[in-house]
């Protein structure tokens, strides 16, 4: 079910925890008046899709709670998974009409939503704006960039510990916190996404998310809250030390 949400149930964008990360991160005091003006929320439920491929782009945002995967259905049925969008990550393309890919909530999401139309003008008037946009367009190039190498030339385990040191670091980021310490978080996607994400069975994702248990490189409490006691040694398995760093 979509909602949309009251501006008075969550904080101003200068009190919003994806404030450092989002779009919003490098406008001044007047800059952030002015989305504030014009944004709105509006919440999905698990399953739900948020956009579908071909229509009418309406809106653009920010994700701010929650998790969504974007794909795309090829002729004969089939689903490609093309990424997924954590808190701070921005949905939609400002100057595109239609919507290029599918967009589904897997975790109950919120979004801080801008109408397209008038955050374009927004964008052409405030170069904070354009130039953050410019910035995480060009980190979304390189995550693409480096994820191909991991789809095409990792192996089942270097691929598990890639997305869980992504999470993790992005989990740290969001809460300030330093890198080193032990680290908790709730998986966003299922074992059944992780492996359409990541071009493996469901059987192979439990037996490396097994392995890794196993060999004390991660904690799991029910099926979803992961705690990682030593980032650095995860990231070690991942096959390339930097490739967390270029995936956060």
């Amino acid at each position: 079910m979509t909602r949309i949400t009251s501006r008075s149930e969550f904080p101003s964008c200068a009190d919003c925890n994806i404030r450092h990360r989002a779009v919003c991160a490098t406008c001044d005091t007047d800059e952030l008046r002015r989305l504030e003006e014009i944004k709105y929320y509006r919440s999905f439920d698990a399953g739900q899709q948020i956009m579908f491929e071909g229509d009418e782009m309406v809106f653009v945002g920010s994700v701010v709670t929650g998790a969504a995967k974007l794909s795309r259905t090829l002729p004969d049925g089939r689903i490609q998974m093309l990424g997924l969008l954590l808190p701070s990550d921005f949905i939609g393309r400002p100057g595109r009409e239609q919507v290029g890919y599918d967009v589904e909530a897997i975790q109950k999401v919120t979004l801080c939503c801008f109408r397209r139309k008038p955050f374009e003008t927004l964008v052409e008037a405030t170069p904070h704006i354009g130039q953050r946009l410019l910035m995480m367009s060009l980190d979304e190039l390189e995550v693409a960039r480096e994820w191909m190498v991991l789809l095409g030339r990792k192996t089942a385990r270097e691929k598990i510990t890639c997305l869980l040191a992504l999470i993790a670091r992005r989990t740290a980021s969001l809460q300030l916190r330093p890198l080193k310490d032990s680290l908790s978080f709730e998986m966003p996607m299922s074992r059944e996404t992780m492996g359409e994400y990541l071009g493996l069975t469901i059987e192979t994702v439990s037996r490396q998310m097994t392995a890794l248990r196993k060999d004390g490189l991660i904690k799991m409490e029910g099926s979803r809250t992961i705690t990682i006691p030593d980032l650095a040694s995860l990231m070690a398995e991942t096959g390339d030390d930097t490739s967390a760093a270029r995936l956060s």
